[in-house]
């Protein structure tokens, strides 16, 4: 067995009723033949008459190859390594349940070979005194590796093994600790580095309009209310996109705090624009915002800070008549 081979869970085989995770290999005529991903990609097949409870017109449509599947453990034969297996014996709460451990378990065990690889370890072995203790205490090593992030001897310190040491003539047996120093500093690196929280951005967009003379502090006295609205968990940003757009946004690892702190945050703002018969439209809800989305509205505000930099008029008049008032846009915060 290479390092790099092992299954996720000390037990070799499935047990009767366990619904897993499986990757779909072959499709034959007696039914799909399939490869079990948490125990080290073993051979099951799940039978013709279980794929579906309706009748069967094209295998095709109901299952393909490549593709992940939970599947209920209907047999196992030890000794000839037969393992059958059921799709349409598979209810909702079983693929919730099923996709939620092997999403962990997926996790644990990419960390879990990579220390392998890296530290020259042996994978099975690496489970064997410290992955599948921690299952067994804490009912899923993902469990373990969340406390592991800020406190790894609480979790660590009591892990131990076995080995045989010779001692003049005779073999004795020792208590040892479960892994090597630099194994253990490995470990806990890879798994903060893959298991710290990463703070969500959660975003709002807004149009923000005041026609009034001196709407361009009324805008800005709004905004600063709607800043003002954020904690220190949640601190609260505005920024011009392009008149009358505004994004609001926060920063939270709570997902839910981070938007009612925009709701409020928004709030706030149009209570005070509609005291100078101004108006705020939501144009988007708060909601959690990836990456990528926040790449390219920082892409769309340079854009449009450049094309203005390049038009030769009378701008800050018009942006004033338009009631949008001085934002600066490279701080994301107001300019007096």
């Amino acid at each position: 067995m290479t390092v790099t081979d092992c299954r996720m869970y000390e037990a070799r085989y499935p047990e009767v009723d366990d619904v897993v995770m499986v990757s779909v290999k072959n499709i034959a005529e007696m039914g799909a033949y399939v490869a079990l991903l948490e125990y080290n990609n073993i051979e099951g097949m799940i039978l013709l008459s279980e794929l579906s409870r309706r009748r069967i017109r094209s295998i095709s449509s109901l299952i393909k190859v490549g593709r992940q599947e939970p599947v209920m453990v209907l047999r196992v034969d030890k000794e000839k390594g037969y393992i059958d297996l059921s799709k349409r014996r598979v209810s909702e709460e079983d693929v919730a349940s099923c996709e939620e451990r092997y999403n962990k378990s997926k996790l644990v065990h990419s960390i879990m070979r990579h220390v392998a690889d890296t530290m020259d370890a042996d994978l099975e072995d690496l489970y064997q005194n410290v992955a599948w203790p921690l299952y067994k205490k804490y009912g899923h090593a993902f469990e373990a590796f969340k406390l592991i992030v800020t406190d790894p001897d609480s979790v660590l310190s009591g892990l131990t093994k076995e080995v045989k040491e010779v001692e003049g003539e005779e073999e004795v047996t020792k208590t040892v600790p479960a892994m090597t120093d630099a194994v253990k500093d490995a470990l806990i690196m890879n798994i903060r580095r893959r298991m710290t929280p990463q703070p969500l951005k959660i975003r709002a967009d807004i149009e923000l309009k005041c026609f009034q003379f001196d709407g361009v502090l009324h805008i800005k006295d709004a905004m600063r209310k709607a800043e003002a609205a954020g904690t220190e968990e949640c601190p609260v940003k505005i920024k011009l996109v392009a008149p009358p757009l505004y994004v609001i946004t926060t920063q939270t690892l709570d997902k839910d705090l981070g938007i009612t702190v925009l709701e409020n945050a928004i709030k706030a703002c149009t209570k005070e624009i509609e005291k100078h018969k101004g108006k705020l439209l939501v144009k988007e809800p708060p909601r959690a915002v990836s990456e990528r989305e926040e790449r390219f509205l920082a892409e769309t505000i340079k854009n449009l800070h450049d094309a203005n930099e390049e038009v030769d008029g009378d701008e800050d008049s018009d942006q004033e008549d338009q009631g949008m008032g001085s934002v600066d846009v490279e701080r994301g915060g107001l300019s007096e």
